[in-house]
């Protein structure tokens, strides 16, 4: 079972007297600047001098070059992955760093001197800042690479607890855990289920079924994700109630259908690709060409034909579809 902190178990006072910078200035750096300040901590926003950077200015932060974060104490840096190594900072052994996501310390993209601390929210960045200013907070992944100081624990805490991510408990995980818990999701989990989706409405729309309601079923209608909520809320076995008999054996009896199928030979040789690192290596080589693949599978599978169908679907059904159709009729 992993360890999990809580609030009690971090001490605000690790980091009295020390400055402390936020790199980057999106969805996470956001977050995080507001709720650092918010929880009485002078934060120092170091991001290139865009429109990001302005938006740090009119929110009153004190802003500057990114360079400017090495003599800070303590530096966050909220920016994408493959952006962390070729930031222009200069650590020493008594500073700390930590990161939002596990892979750059966890695939050793990124060893900087000093204590290496990870606080990684389980939530998306602009709800950091809703569930913290809610006050109810969210669940986070909290590591320490490595302990130069002897006080990286304590330090990481300190400001996991500032941006809200202890309300709820934090768990213990290794940078190297997270970073293969995170891209397991993506690229294990993910493509099996939307193989599974793919053939599902396949299957019903070879019985005819309209393709306007599978995509109710599966998404518009909004059943699936509140059923999640309830899974959440109450637990998989408090919700099975709300579901009809015929529903319950239904799910209960079909279950041993697809023992059969090889999945985990499949999910097995792609959590190989991200645990040995070679999925790592494939990333930098995209990332140094340009991202040449990646545009161009965005362009086969979420391009404008795929964005065209689900604009129209959702304007046709689910929130506000009577108002809008009676408008235009």
């Amino acid at each position: 079972m992993a360890a999990i902190y809580y609030d009690h178990d971090a001490d605000p006072n690790a980091l009295a007297g020390q400055s402390l910078a936020v790199v980057g200035y999106g969805n996470q750096g956001r977050s995080w600047a507001l709720n650092l300040r918010d929880s009485g901590i002078e934060v120092q926003v170091c991001a290139r001098a865009d429109a990001s950077r302005e938006q740090a200015e009119a929110d009153g932060f004190d802003t500057a070059d990114v360079p400017a974060a090495s003599d800070a104490d303590v530096v966050c840096i909220l920016v994408p992955d493959d952006a962390i190594p070729g930031l222009p900072l200069e650590r020493r052994d008594d500073q700390l760093t930590v990161v939002a996501s596990g892979y750059a310390f966890g695939f050793e993209r990124f060893t900087p001197p000093g204590d290496l601390g990870m606080v990684a929210p389980r939530m998306l960045g602009p709800e950091v800042r809703s569930c913290y200013e809610e006050g109810v907070g969210f669940i986070t992944a909290v590591g320490v690479h490595r302990d130069a100081s002897g006080r990286a624990l304590a330090r990481t805490l300190a400001v996991a607890q500032a941006i809200g991510g202890l309300r709820q408990g934090a768990l213990s995980l290794t940078p190297l855990q997270e970073a293969i818990l995170d891209l397991g999701v993506e690229q294990v989990l993910s493509p099996a289920l939307t193989k599974v989706n793919a053939t599902f409405t396949a299957m019903m729309l070879a019985q005819g079924i309209p393709l306007e309601a599978v995509m109710t079923e599966l998404v518009l209608s909004g059943e699936v994700e509140r059923t999640y909520g309830l899974v959440r809320e109450v637990g998989y076995t408090g919700q099975f109630d709300f579901h009809s008999p015929a529903s319950q054996y239904g799910q209960l009896s079909r279950r041993a259908a697809y023992d059969s199928v090889d999945i985990a030979s499949v999910m097995h040789e792609l959590t190989e690709d991200i645990v040995s690192g070679r999925f790592a290596d494939e990333w930098d080589a995209e990332s140094s060409a340009g991202y040449p693949t990646l545009k161009a599978l965005k362009e086969q599978f979420v391009g404008p034909a795929v964005a065209d169908l689900e604009k129209d679907m959702r304007r046709r059904l689910g929130p506000g579809a009577s108002e809008r159709n009676a408008t235009e009729d």
